[in-house]
């Protein structure tokens, strides 16, 4: 697992160098965004010269909510312990 992460890396620098606004799942400080405040996690993000330029808050069913809530709780639990 060494190409894809370097690959993923280079086109976010590339969306950055030439400011081409392109959607990455990205690990964004959330402030509201989805429910969500005060956590890292991964979302899509528009990615520009000024790093996130947005979050895309995409609609998601009942169940998605319930299991990104149980991400962002097991996030917040792992950042507690360090």
């Amino acid at each position: 697992a060494w190409y894809a992460p370097g690959a993923a890396v280079a086109s976010m620098v590339h969306a950055i160098a030439t400011d081409s606004h392109k959607m990455f799942a990205s690990s964004c400080l959330l402030e509201g965004e989805f429910g969500l405040n005060d956590i890292c996690i991964g979302v899509p993000a528009i990615i520009g010269a000024n790093g996130i330029e947005q979050i895309v808050e995409i609609a998601l069913a009942d169940s998605e909510k319930s299991e990104l809530q149980a991400s962002a709780e097991a996030v917040r639990k792992t950042n507690a312990l360090l």
